[in-house]
């Protein structure tokens, strides 16, 4: 039997999802290892092997594909500990920066410090060279300067390098020749040319994602190379993918020229995940995605069937942060997992988050030396969770220390440790709906038109209070629901993405000029399809215009309905495209307008698997009563004595009414008073919301 195994190393947890041949998915849980990332990968492995009976060893050895996901690039550029980077820029153009894009989320905030640059200014080199924006070349590079600018770069021990020259998308020759001259001097330094990563408009967009790229080329080089000698010493000899930001996998030589793409690459596949499952149970092709880890709550939306992209992928604050750049899966976070800390600010008002306990030590209830209140101590104490039972009786939860660590909060706020606790879960629950409205109503989504599909370890403690503050009646919890992004990557295809910047106005739309760049594009993706070992022969490529209305700042992705712009009638598709695409977003259309299309870019899927087929709808019908109950509480002083199902007991097709706790070996589902949820054909949870 041929396996296939997807990883996703999160902040808290290791997941795992293993299909067979059947198409059946087992999961593997364990403790992230920060120090080592492959023993957690490896606990949690053992442990999908063990539900499928049979040694790790043989699990190995029968598999073909591994997919890997991580968060070690946005760890490390969070906690400030990527490589130690040089910028070169444009001299005359060092602050580049520094000043961001100029602006701050609350403009009249004046207590707040001015950000830090991704890479210090005393870590910024000029360079004495300038092409105009036709391309003509105003100043030659100086290589004598530059020559001696590199090596002292070496002499000062920097570790990687990153190259931005105004307007290098017009001209890279300048680029290319200091990409050469890094290779002569400093040999094995890695370096990224910003034209190669990033061709597009918008000087600081293209500087930061080169700087964020160079800065990971060391760290995630070693990492990568390291994951792939482990899995090998311990018995692999399949393919490895890596998933990447832009919804899909890469292998790993891709991605350590480009690592930017692993930065986000777990939770890109989350959506991934919501769209098949979507379908699978006949529920639309307008998703909201919300995956709840033990860190963060990632939540993003699925149009039309189609991921959403963007290149405001801002790494904290947004304009203070630092800013991705790329053309990523539009998933936004925020601090309310799992993990998340309670707690109580200057003004006696609770808060939840960012702050998290993490998997070192975790959370109270962990038992591992935890002692601030998290959101899974407060599941612990509302009852909610089978202390015996956590990730299905392979880890003990200490109850007592989960209400010690709630009551230093109850203490301040004047309540019982159980109505703090619920107090505790409902303002996470209310900072998610707020995620939620920012990728949705504020981008012209209606949430009641759309299939909420909840995933994550901690989705199903409150995944019903967030659809029902909202009004969606159409919610999914699956299977797999723990391990979701682990189980979007057994749904990825292989996805490569090239762009180019090319400036094009409706009004002097030039057809041979665009069909060049897409030329180029395609030229480009099919040398990336060529280089896949026995892969390539079943894929697509589709192409987009970065469009706008002229005058505007922010462009829309706007689909090619056609390979290029041969016959009369392409150019007109296209417009009334972004027509349509700005209407859908903004509910307006100017058709009057000119349409400004800044850059093209084309996308390449490469097969991997095919769709689920879904099962016969399966007969409704009232589940068996439950052997157990125990007393759990919904926000009253006094608790409920509730049924309590262990997942394997239930058939499909069961409903059960709530109040009632539905027990899988890696995730809980709280059914609220009221309330209903009934197991379909395919095995996954529908929920019925009051």
């Amino acid at each position: 039997m041929t396996y296939r195994i997807s990883v996703d190393t999160g902040g808290t947890f290791t997941d795992v999802v293993v299909s067979d041949s059947a198409g059946t998915f087992t999961i593997g849980k364990s403790l992230t290892t920060p120090n080592r990332i492959f023993e957690g990968m490896r606990s949690a492995i053992a442990h999908a092997a063990e539900h499928l009976g049979v040694a790790l060893e043989d699990l190995l050895r029968e598999t073909s594909l591994l997919i890997y996901g991580t968060t070690r690039a946005t760890n490390a550029i969070v906690t400030k500990s990527a490589a130690r980077t040089a910028l070169l820029t444009t001299a005359g153009f060092p602050d580049v920066l520094v000043l961001k894009e100029g602006g701050k989320f609350n403009p009249h905030d004046f207590s707040q410090d001015y950000p830090h640059p991704y890479i210090p200014r005393r870590h910024t080199f000029e360079i004495e060279e300038r092409i105009d924006s036709e391309g003509q070349t105003v100043i030659p590079l100086n290589v004598a300067e530059a020559r001696k600018t590199i090596a002292g770069l070496g002499e000062q021990g920097f570790e990687a390098i990153a190259v931005c020259f105004l307007w290098s998308i017009a001209n890279p020759a300048h680029e290319l020749q200091v990409g050469s001259l890094i290779e002569e001097v400093l040999p094995g330094v890695p370096y990224t040319l910003s034209h190669q990563l990033i061709p597009v408009v918008r000087e600081y967009r293209r500087a930061s994602a080169t700087a964020i790229d160079a800065s990971l080329k060391p760290l995630m080089q070693a990492h990568l190379r390291d994951l792939e000698n482990d899995l090998r010493l311990a018995g692999y000899q399949g393919e490895i993918l890596v998933s990447t930001a832009a919804g899909g996998c890469s292998s790993i030589d891709g991605l350590i020229e480009k690592p930017i793409y692993t930065v986000g690459s777990g939770p890109a596949m989350a959506p991934v995940a919501a769209i098949n499952y979507s379908r699978l149970e006949r529920m639309g092709e307008d998703v909201i995605v919300c995956d709840t880890g033990g860190t963060t709550f990632d939540v993003g939306v699925v149009r039309d069937g189609h991921l959403t992209f963007s290149r405001d992928t801002w790494l904290g604050p947004r304009y203070t942060g630092d800013l991705l750049g790329i053309s990523a899966v539009d998933m936004r976070s925020i601090g309310a997992g799992g993990g998340s800390i309670a707690w109580i600010d200057d003004g006696g008002l609770m808060r939840v988050g960012p702050m998290s306990a993490g998997s070192v030590p975790g959370p109270a209830c962990y038992g591992q030396g935890g002692t601030r209140p998290t959101v899974s101590d407060a599941a612990v104490v509302l009852g909610y969770f089978d202390p015996d039972y956590f990730l299905g009786g392979r880890m003990q939860l200490d109850v007592e220390a989960a209400r010690r660590a709630v009551n230093e909060v109850a203490v301040q706020i004047g309540l019982s440790v159980e109505e703090t606790a619920f107090r505790i879960l409902s303002l996470a629950s209310d900072l998610m709906v707020r995620a939620i409205g920012d990728v949705t109503i504020n981008e012209g989504v209606n949430p009641r038109e759309s299939t909420i599909v909840a995933g994550g370890g901690a989705a199903g403690v409150n995944i019903m209070l967030i659809a029902k503050e909202l009004g969606c009646r159409n919610v999914v919890l699956p299977n797999s629901a723990s391990a979701l992004s682990a189980a979007g990557m057994q749904f990825a295809h292989i996805v490569a993405e090239e762009a180019q910047s090319l400036v094009m106005p409706s009004n002097r739309f030039d057809s041979e000029r665009v069909n060049e760049v897409l030329d180029r594009l395609d030229e480009k993706l099919h040398a990336f399809r060529r280089r896949l070992p026995g892969r390539g022969d079943a894929y697509t490529i589709e192409r987009f215009g970065e469009a706008r209305y002229l005058g505007q700042i922010w462009e829309l992705d706007t689909p090619l309905a056609t390979e290029r712009f041969a016959g009369n009638g392409d150019v007109p598709a296209y417009l009334d495209a972004f027509h349509d695409v700005h209407e859908r977003v903004f509910a307006v259309r100017d058709a009057n307008s000119p349409i400004e299309t800044v850059s093209w870019k084309a996308r390449l899927m490469v097969a991997l698997s095919e769709p689920l087929k879904p099962s016969p709808p399966a007969e409704v019908r009232a589940a068996k009563a439950s052997a157990t109950n125990r007393p759990c509480f919904f926000g009253d002083s006094t608790p409920a004595e509730v049924p309590i199902f262990k997942a394997e007991d239930l058939v499909r097709g069961s409903r059960i009414e709530g109040p009632a706790i539905i027990e899988e070996t890696t995730t809980t589902l709280v059914v609220y008073p009221e309330m209903a949820v009934s197991i379909s054909g395919n095995g996954h949870y529908l929920l019925e919301i009051a």
